[in-house]
């Protein structure tokens, strides 16, 4: 749990640090960390590189156990083995939902600023983006709360069919309460807008905050628009490809579309929300990965989970479609090992980056007191208000990388305009050395 420890990402094809051409760059802006693996991830996966065999991969029962179990213990929420679904990642997972959920031409509301993947997700699905923008709360360390009466205005809204959350939110650094939650979901109710809930900074949450997942805000047991329905047999077909159901092992509730199955219009969904013959519940659906928290993005794993079987079998079907329904032999041996042997890590990365945070705060109260830094509840992604400089978030990304060598993203990519963002996962001396680079430029 050395974090102070510097690692060599240069060279190995990274995103984070291979794609510019600049050899010292520090770069503070995919959000990747710059930590080793937990040990006992590292170890796990050691240990499946030494059989030396990569065929494909049946997800094992101990994979659901381990969700399972870490959810019920370290979040309070009991999550059944046939409400999960597993597929490649967290974006081609609220993809597939959003796809699965609408139809062309539907609009899908955001909370904005928002990770970039929202946009474009909703776009390629063929759907707008109905775009509701957080409301700045001046202070010491300012923050975003929702505009209420916006927020409902866009779900009242014909066309607004299904809602995008971002829970703890990216870039703005929220972790919901549960009143706030509950107050998304009330509202969501009354209109008919289904909820979808990008979960993956879930574990990343600074002291004083609790993550609450959106999944324990119905009571499953007590969530019904109209029953809910398992394919019968009769109803499946399953090819020879390799490409199996993302979540049919021992499962038997998910299917892979026959022909007949997929000939509605032009697009292989129904829409959950204006189709009167509609069986949906208002069950939310969750995604969520190890991936984030426990910086195994390269090993492509997510979970789609979600309480009301119809809505998984249509996830399921896009899944099957879009070809996104077999994992690599790693990943599911990676979530084991975090979520059943790596929590001291998880906790101790937690209080490293909460020390990162207050060095960065120190930092620009002495040194750039002109910019306001947001206040951090969870992520490891810090909003900063670049306004008083007089440039654009643009302008001013591309000059740091220019004149500075350091990386950092621009506010226009989510939604807004006069911010930047920072990723502090990356050990202190070196965020310390980006931070004084900027502040020479600054």
């Amino acid at each position: 749990m050395n974090f102070d420890k510097p690692i060599e990402r240069r060279g190995t094809n990274c995103v984070k640090w291979d794609e510019t051409e600049y050899q010292d760059v520090i770069p503070l802006w995919v959000a990747d960390m710059d930590f080793e693996a937990a040990p006992a991830i590292r170890e796990a996966l050691q240990r499946r590189v030494e059989h030396g065999v990569f065929g494909y991969s049946v997800v094992p029962d101990s994979y659901y156990d381990a969700i399972i179990r870490w959810y019920e213990r370290r979040h309070h929420w009991t999550v059944r083995r046939e409400w999960i679904q597993y597929t490649t990642g967290v974006v081609p997972a609220f993809s597939a939902v959003i796809k699965a959920l609408t139809l062309p031409g539907e609009r899908v509301l955001i909370l904005t600023p928002v990770y970039n993947c929202f946009f474009s997700s909703i776009r390629n699905s063929g759907c707008e983006a109905s775009c509701s923008p957080l409301r700045v709360v001046e202070g010491t360390l300012p923050t975003y709360e929702v505009d209420w009466d916006d927020f409902e205005s866009r779900c009242a809204d014909e066309k607004t069919t299904v809602f995008l959350l971002c829970n703890p939110h990216n870039p703005a650094g929220r972790v919901w309460t549960r009143e706030e939650l509950t107050r998304m979901n009330d509202i969501c109710q009354r209109h008919g807008v289904r909820i979808i809930s990008d979960e993956i900074h879930c574990e990343l949450v600074m002291p004083g905050h609790t993550f609450v997942p959106f999944g324990t805000i119905n009571d499953p047991e007590q969530i019904s628009l109209g029953q809910t329905q398992t394919a019968t047999d009769d109803q499946t077909e399953t090819s020879d490809s390799p490409c199996l159901s993302a979540a049919k092992n021992g499962l038997g509730q998910t299917q892979t579309a026959t022909e007949d199955q997929t000939k509605i219009s032009d697009s292989p969904c129904l829409s959950a929300a204006k189709t009167p013959t509609s069986k949906l519940s208002n069950a939310p659906v969750i995604c969520c990965s190890p991936s984030k928290s426990f910086n195994t993005a390269g090993l492509q794993i997510a979970n789609i989970i979600c309480a009301d079987a119809e809505t998984r079998r249509r996830i399921d079907r896009i899944i099957n479609i879009r070809e996104i329904c077999d994992v690599n032999p790693f990943g599911p041996v990676a979530l084991e090992a975090a979520y059943n042997d790596s929590e001291d890590w998880i906790d101790a990365l937690n209080s490293y980056l909460w020390d990162n945070y207050q060095a960065l705060l120190a930092f620009f109260a002495e040194h750039l007191p002109q910019l306001k830094v947001f206040n951090l509840e969870g992520t490891y992604l810090v909003w900063v208000d670049i306004t008083a400089t007089g440039l654009s978030a643009k302008a001013l990304e591309e000059r740091l990388l220019r004149e500075a060598h350091v990386w950092v993203n621009g506010s226009e990519m989510y939604g807004a305009e006069g911010f930047i963002r920072i990723n502090i996962a990356t050990q202190r001396a070196r965020l310390m050395e980006g931070l004084r680079r900027m502040a020479q430029v600054l």
